[in-house]
């Protein structure tokens, strides 16, 4: 039964940074440039501008969804890719970059029927993106016991996401013995790869899944 509700559930796990970004797109396109008038504005950017905070130390995926979007958007309507703007190191001309290409909404189109959240932050998060809105990776320092940005590399932090997106950000528990010591106890072993465990999370889930064993 668990199963078979983790894989309904699955696909929408894989696409939730695409999802709730393609609707965040096209909720503001349609409510300020179709739905609204101009006395309502002042009161959806509000309500918008809720739905886009995003915390220090963690990602909203409508947030980055929607900046993501609208990103490729700009890029492929100014003609920001390719080999010629990849290897182009003048900086100046780089940020006056525009062939008028126009091609930014058929693109945002081709990326949502192909991509999933692993495949559309590998393939279009760019270290301009990263530096724009001041992306980092952090991690918690048992000597002055509080959180702490530990890297701005681009690498790591485009790394640091997709690790994170990858078994939609769960951490790994492995079987390891079914029958442990031949007492038919359970033994489960935390395949650690980056992501430590939450304690309180850690100490329900071993509450329920003894329940369910009914051996240690």
């Amino acid at each position: 039964m668990v199963r078979e509700e983790s894989y309904y559930f699955a696909p929408q796990a894989q696409t939730k940074i695409m999802n709730e970004g393609w609707a965040s797109y096209w909720h503001s396109r349609i409510m300020t440039e179709k739905a609204l008038k101009d006395s309502e504005v002042i009161d959806f950017a509000d309500h918008h501008s809720g739905t886009m905070a995003t915390r220090p130390g963690h990602v909203n995926p409508y947030k980055m969804g929607v900046e993501l979007f609208r990103d490729i958007e700009e890029r492929w309507d100014k003609g920001r890719f390719g080999k010629e703007f990849e290897d182009c190191e003048d900086m100046q001309r780089k940020a006056r970059w525009d062939r008028g290409l126009g091609l930014g909404r058929a693109k945002i189109f081709e990326v949502r029927k192909v991509c999933n959240d692993i495949t559309f932050i590998d393939e279009y998060l760019t270290e301009e993106f990263v530096e724009r809105f001041k992306l980092y990776t952090y991690a918690f320092n048992q000597r002055t016991n509080q959180y702490e940005i530990t890297d701005r590399d681009f690498r790591k932090i485009k790394e640091k996401l997709l690790f994170q997106l990858t078994n939609r950000g769960q951490p790994y528990i492995l079987v390891k013995d079914g029958n442990w010591q031949n007492k038919g106890e359970l033994l489960l072993l935390h395949q650690h790869q980056g992501l430590d465990l939450d304690v309180r999370w850690a100490r329900e889930t071993m509450r329920s899944v003894a329940d369910i064993w009914r051996r240690p």
